[in-house]
């Protein structure tokens, strides 16, 4: 009884395993992302309307819904003391940076697997046409690397990036000299 209860359920989980409609979707898309389709399905492009720091911004969609945007796979200082963190050095100049690039443009959104953080914000990779907006933060040394599992997508190509920028002393690595 034991054995033909063993071999029911391997043949029910192999047969769940190669039926079409319990694969994963396509394109590491999870079921929470085809849930939570609201940023993608209003509009391709987003306008951004306010930039907050480094990697935080507010953008709004075609149908005026705004949606606050935090960059995936960077950290950029702070610009204030904001409960335990503390204002950092180049905080100011990130944000500056950022809003130079993407202030009052249209931006593409691209998703990782987990859309949402613990602040429910909008996890992104950002493009401006043909600009990943993320790795220009940490290439010219506005940003350091931050990866959070699930979402590295990117992350070997950031590391390379804060590398290069590490080495040829650029913003946040600049060396002063006295």
């Amino acid at each position: 009884m034991k054995i033909r209860c063993l071999v029911l359920l391997l043949i029910t989980i192999l047969y769940s395993c190669n039926h079409p409609e319990s694969k994963e979707f396509e394109n590491n898309t999870t079921i929470n992302s085809v849930m939570n389709e609201e940023v993608e399905n209003t509009s391709s492009f987003f306008f951004v309307t306010k930039v907050i720091d480094g990697d935080t911004f507010f953008c709004v969609n075609d149908k005026k819904e705004e949606f606050k945007i935090r960059l995936i796979g960077i950290d950029t200082p702070e610009i204030r003391n904001y409960a335990k963190k503390k204002k950092g050095y180049y905080g100011e100049e990130a944000k500056s940076y950022l809003a130079s690039l993407i202030l009052n443009q249209k931006v593409k959104l691209e998703y990782d697997l987990d859309k949402y953080d613990q602040h429910n914000r909008v996890l992104a990779y950002v493009y401006l046409d043909d600009t990943f907006i993320n790795a220009e933060l940490v290439k010219n040394g506005f940003a350091r690397i931050m990866t959070i599992q699930p979402n590295s997508k990117y992350s070997d190509m950031f590391y390379e990036l804060q590398v290069d920028a590490r080495e040829n002393n650029l913003g946040l690595w600049k060396v002063e000299e006295y």
